[in-house]
């Protein structure tokens, strides 16, 4: 059965970004520190043409991100740019060739055509909210798992409501003092979880969690 998972890092003051977030700074100021522990693994460089690299604790937890996964959500944040596309709508951060490989549903307030890029990546833009987008994203995927992609706010209103399976969260030793507090938005809702693993690597803890149904 098809499950939505979400890998994602956290600051220990549970920050997934930095503050002052641009399309110059995606991940806002000091957000890209959050994942030196994959940036430096051979396993990622790996998938970006590069050589190099370290094998770890860390390795196969960078290697299920995509493992069994036919489809990918996300936020418009994630994607890039706000407000509406325009004339010219932009491609995003992901460049030409995106690491998914697969369909890709982005949640937005603005209609737009699907983007099919090179490697096999479409993306689609959903109007109609977070369960639309889960609905298509697992028709999609044709009975593989969807993987849940950013920001915090995206995460909240899935956890929220009660939609995500699963999540590996990796807790890395940096404090950001502000940014995007990955369950500030969760509002009264309390959703039960239960921690299956917990990896300790080089510079980061990877901790999953399921939820109790």
């Amino acid at each position: 059965m098809s499950k939505l998972k979400l890998n994602i890092t956290m600051s220990i003051d549970g920050f997934v970004a930095g503050p002052s977030h641009s399309e110059q700074v995606p991940l806002g100021v000091g957000g890209m520190d959050l994942h030196a522990w994959l940036v430096e693994l051979a396993v990622f460089r790996d998938t970006h043409g590069e050589g190099g690299g370290e094998v770890n604790a860390s390795t196969p937890i960078a290697e299920r991100f995509f493992e069994n996964v036919g489809a990918s959500i996300m936020g418009r944040n994630m994607f890039g740019g706000s407000g509406p596309w325009g004339d010219e709508p932009w491609k995003g951060f992901w460049g030409d060739e995106p690491p998914f490989h697969h369909p890709v549903f982005v949640l937005t307030r603005y209609a737009r055509e699907p983007l099919e890029l090179e490697g096999d990546t479409t993306f689609h833009f959903v109007t109609e909210g977070i369960e639309a987008a889960l609905e298509q994203a697992k028709a999609a995927a044709g009975g593989k798992d969807v993987s849940l992609g950013g920001g915090a706010d995206v995460v909240g209103q899935y956890l929220a409501a009660g939609l995500l399976d699963e999540m590996v969260i990796s807790i890395v030793p940096l404090l950001l003092g502000d940014g995007a507090r990955l369950f500030g938005g969760l509002g009264e809702a309390r959703p039960k979880l239960e921690q299956v693993e917990a990896i300790e690597a080089p510079g980061v803890t990877h901790i999953k969690y399921a939820r109790v149904k």
